[in-house]
């Protein structure tokens, strides 16, 4: 539920945010805080935890499948990008946390050598927003090449918590 009401804050705002320089990632990196099998770095923005036998928390595992379900399409599999969209497991290299709310939710347009990029806005599709942390998860540790390609071969079970914070936000 958290995770929705961020993104409609970022709905409210909306044009304010537009003006905004994209600013570096903070995320990522060591987990300092687990709040039940969900992972923070140490500026409180969500992470991943990966195992030294290479199991992931549930929700890197949740993010893997959520954006191959929603986001794959336009931007290839595992974040690599396409001749369609960029690659997101680059793009989270230099954009923030706060920024990829903004951005799935509100969308955005951009002009590069003469060709329009869109990137629709998501804020209203469920099955994005109430797993967007899942998704930035996912890709903050595909970024920073916490885990290889590929469906994770191991995962945490899912917590209660995901549970009962699915069914309030579906």
């Amino acid at each position: 539920m958290r995770v929705f009401t961020r993104v409609l804050a970022c709905l409210a705002i909306g044009s304010a945010f537009a003006a905004i320089q994209l600013t570096p990632s903070h995320a990522g990196g060591p987990s300092v805080r687990d709040e039940d099998g969900k992972f923070f770095d140490k500026t409180d923005e969500p992470t991943y935890n990966v195992k030294e036998d290479g199991t992931v928390d549930w929700y890197t595992y949740s993010g893997f499948r959520r954006y191959h379900s929603e986001c794959h399409v336009c931007h290839g599999p595992d974040g690599e990008g396409s001749s369609y969209a960029p690659a997101l497991k680059e793009s989270l290299k230099t954009i923030s946390y706060p920024d990829f709310l903004q951005i799935v939710a509100a969308g955005r347009e951009t002009v590069s050598a003469g060709q329009v990029s869109k990137m629709p806005a998501l804020g209203n599709n469920r099955s994005v927003t109430c797993f967007l942390d899942d998704i930035y998860i996912y890709l903050k540790a595909r970024s920073d090449e916490a885990i290889p390609r590929g469906r994770p071969l191991k995962r945490a079970d899912k917590p209660e918590t995901a549970t009962k914070n699915e069914k309030e936000c579906m």
